[in-house]
């Protein structure tokens, strides 16, 4: 089968399509005939040898894939081997930039009736990583308000979607003007450009200096200080990225007066029970705000694999609404 390979840690230009054995399912797994895969920043940090697979992953890069059950391992119970023939998107710790690839069970969910097979290969890393860290992690509840980093790439278009159909207030960041449109038409209320307006202070001036219950934030160390200070009282940071670096220091009296937590989560090094149960969740609460339209899916481009540098820089370049996959 074709899989995708990084020859050495660098650029796109290190990307290459290989040949490759292909995978057999074991009891409880699934073998998947892949139609499309989801691109993510943790695809582009694993290429840059900063983010190495978990200890047993396969070391081929994809985290997410949408296509067709070909097969269940020997010794499954008769609910897995069911779901042979169905057209499903599963969540992986690596491996998705193959022609096939093989999954535990629980970490599958059916494509929600009216999605594109291709489409939905950017589903359910986004939703698991939002739903368990917002929901999960967070507590976030109807009438809350929130505020959500890069609302225009594939994590923050989902997440203001889910956040509006919640009933949550979101208020999101964006990189340049163009984009506000876009964000509020994904259910901001309000929008800040970070690149042109003081992030905190628009918050502080939006909240009526109260702040905001729940900040979802993928940059890490740049944005912490601005961070602290836009929560609320009891108020919760989740860090899921550190595109700004891994380093900074808090004001802990801040913290202690407010009550203010920090939440740091990963979801591709979690055991396979917690996975599972993550999975479960997506399946009974957001599951069915797609298939309602309350959420929808958000394509940016679909590559052909053999474009795959195409996509990563594609994706590097921050100019995206939604998802970049990558079709078999």
């Amino acid at each position: 089968m074709r899989a995708v390979e990084y020859a050495e840690a660098g650029g796109p230009e290190v990307i290459r399509v290989t040949e490759a054995e292909a995978p057999v399912p074991a009891a409880g797994e699934l073998l998947i005939e892949v139609a499309a895969a989801g691109l993510n920043r943790a695809d582009l940090a694993q290429r840059e040898g900063n983010y190495p697979p978990p200890a047993g992953a396969s070391l081929t890069p994809g985290l997410e894939v949408s296509g067709t059950v070909v097969a269940a391992g020997s010794g499954s119970s008769g609910a897995v081997s069911e779901m042979v023939g169905q057209q499903v998107v599963a969540l992986l710790a690596g491996g998705g930039y193959a022609e096939r690839v093989v999954v535990d069970a629980r970490h599958v969910l059916p494509v929600p009736g009216g999605v594109d097979l291709v489409d939905a290969a950017g589903l359910i890393e986004v939703a698991t990583t939002v739903h368990s860290t917002l929901r999960d992690e967070a507590g976030i509840r109807p009438g809350d308000t929130a505020l959500i980093h890069g609302g225009t790439g594939g994590i923050g278009s989902f997440a203001l979607q889910f956040l509006h159909a919640l009933g949550v207030t979101v208020i999101t960041t964006v990189g340049g003007a163009e984009k506000a449109d876009a964000a509020k038409g994904l259910g901001a209320a309000h929008v800040i450009d970070h690149r042109a307006e003081d992030v905190a202070a628009r918050v502080d001036e939006i909240t009526g200096g109260r702040g905001v219950d729940v900040i979802l934030d993928l940059i890490g160390a740049k944005y912490l200080e601005k961070n602290l200070s836009s929560l609320a009282v009891d108020g919760r940071l989740v860090i899921i990225g550190l595109q700004g670096g891994r380093r900074a220091e808090a004001d802990l009296g801040l913290m202690l007066g407010r009550r203010l937590r920090i939440i740091a989560a990963t979801l591709r090094s979690r055991d396979a029970e917690t996975k599972a149960r993550f999975v479960a969740g997506v399946g009974e609460e957001v599951w069915p705000l797609i298939e309602s339209g309350d959420v929808r899916v958000q394509t940016d481009a679909v590559f052909s694999v053999d474009d795959a540098a195409a996509a990563h820089r594609h994706l590097e370049s921050g100019g995206h609404l939604g998802k970049v996959l990558l079709r078999f």
